[in-house]
């Protein structure tokens, strides 16, 4: 996602298209799991260099082409977890809400020029997505960090029993092609059912489930210095 191979491959584009790109899928991501504590500023600005400033980057990029063709389609894909923020994945769910509110006002703005903007927000499916953010995980553990061992074995057992990607790729296509398409494509059961839950759930209630899939505790252990000290 470097400024100068962005403006390179798209000055490709327009030359192999004869006038430039009508369509662009941003689908770029890393996860970079791990808690706040844990992900260092580098780690941080790579991840929103990839799920962020490069999906912008790009569509800075191919809006003039789009112009000149009179029109053009966007999709952006987001997450699921852009509207519910995970424990141990908080960069990512940044990164990824900040990408949705973006396309948000990329529609917005770019309506009158004939270009449509969607995004997608995937549940969770199948990819080494997972995989890497169990990487991300045993990198950043500091050895018994609380709630990494349970984040491990969820993220494994969710890529063990999820479809795959297919359902996504589908979805983008409608977005391409459709006369009308969405602004936003919620895609997987876990996604349509647990997005909205979150939208209307309190704050407690929302935590209180997040400490109890994920293995961080609610409260700090007793010291016994200060129990004694309270007897």
């Amino acid at each position: 996602m470097e400024p100068s191979s962005c403006v390179e491959a798209m000055g490709e584009v327009a030359r192999m298209t004869g006038g430039g790109v009508w369509a662009l899928v941003n689908n770029a991501g890393v996860p970079q799991a791990g808690s706040i504590e844990d992900v260092s500023d580098e780690q941080a600005r790579h991840l929103l260099e990839v799920n962020l400033l490069g999906a912008m980057r790009i569509c800075r990029l191919a809006l003039p082409q789009m112009r000149q063709r009179g029109g053009g389609r966007i999709v952006n894909v987001s997450s699921g977890l852009g509207r519910v923020p995970w424990p141990l994945g908080g960069w990512y769910s940044a990164s990824k809400h900040a990408l949705s509110a973006l396309t948000h006002c990329l529609r917005v703005e770019m309506a009158h020029a004939g270009v449509r903007v969607s995004f997608v927000e995937p549940g969770a499916f199948a990819t080494a997505m997972l995989d890497r953010a169990v990487d991300d995980l045993v990198a950043a553990d500091r050895g018994g960090a609380v709630g990494y061992d349970r984040s491990r074995a969820l993220f494994g057992a969710v890529n063990a029993h999820v479809p795959g990607p297919e359902p996504v790729a589908r979805t983008i296509e409608k977005a391409l092609t459709s006369p009308r398409p969405r602004a936003r494509y919620t895609v997987g059961f876990d996604a349509r059912l647990l997005v909205p839950l979150h939208a209307v759930s309190p704050l407690w209630l929302s935590d209180w489930v997040k400490h109890t899939v994920s293995g961080l505790p609610r409260k700090a252990p007793a010291r016994a210095g200060v129990v004694k000290e309270w007897a």
